[in-house]
């Protein structure tokens, strides 16, 4: 089995266990949905989209979009996602090659993904976002992502420490501020949101394409 299907096929034991912890995530993941502000007419694709949360925290939102797309390349948490509302899918597919046209998406979202990746993956992730968002949207084209965060110094050292000790249950916990990937990946930081208490100190961050 080589890298890719081996951390494939780990995330689909750990679906049954993943629902667990989403409440922790919660604050956050509701942070995203109101920096989204997807419109009624929107497209919105979630990248590295697990159970679906983010998709069903987006259903609940008083305004929704016509679509959204929630794709992941564990089998397993999509067939945890659930009933979803008409016109919304999931799709089986790596957040780096997303079998999707150019211009699919009016808004693109990706929680808790960009710190488990070293650069050159983030980098595919977020070019893979930009060749996703639409030259012309309802609105102004946008990428929200969310990591694991902490303002202090010490509490970064403490998450990533934790994280490189237990890599398989606590490696999400290492800290990210992706503003440079985004700059990098030409997109221009319009919103930055800190959540610092709770269980997943987080960090929310909302981009548009340069």
């Amino acid at each position: 089995m080589d890298d890719e299907a081996a951390a494939a096929a780990t995330w689909d034991r750990l679906a049954g266990r993943y629902g667990a912890q989403e409440r922790h995530e919660l604050a956050a993941i509701d942070t995203a949905v109101g920096l989204a502000a997807a419109q009624p007419g929107d497209r919105l694709v979630d990248l590295a989209t697990g159970t679906g949360l983010l998709l069903h925290r987006l259903a609940a939102a008083p305004v929704r979009p016509r679509e959204a797309i929630g794709v992941d390349r564990s089998a397993g948490m999509l067939a945890r996602v659930g009933d979803l509302p008409a016109g919304w899918s999931t799709l089986n597919a790596d957040a780096r090659a997303v079998p999707l046209p150019d211009g699919s998406a009016d808004v693109v979202t990706c929680a808790y993904l960009l710190q488990l990746l070293d650069p050159d993956d983030r980098a595919a992730v977020l070019a893979e976002a930009r060749r996703l968002l639409a030259r012309e949207a309802s609105a102004a084209p946008r990428l929200v992502v969310v990591t694991t965060w902490a303002e202090g110094r010490l509490t970064r050292a403490a998450l990533d420490r934790l994280a490189r000790a237990r890599p398989a249950t606590a490696g999400g916990m290492r800290p990210l501020d992706p503003t440079d990937d985004l700059a990098r990946s030409g997109f221009a930081t319009t919103r930055r949101e800190v959540l610092a208490r709770g269980r997943y100190p987080s960090l929310v961050l909302a981009a548009q394409p340069r």
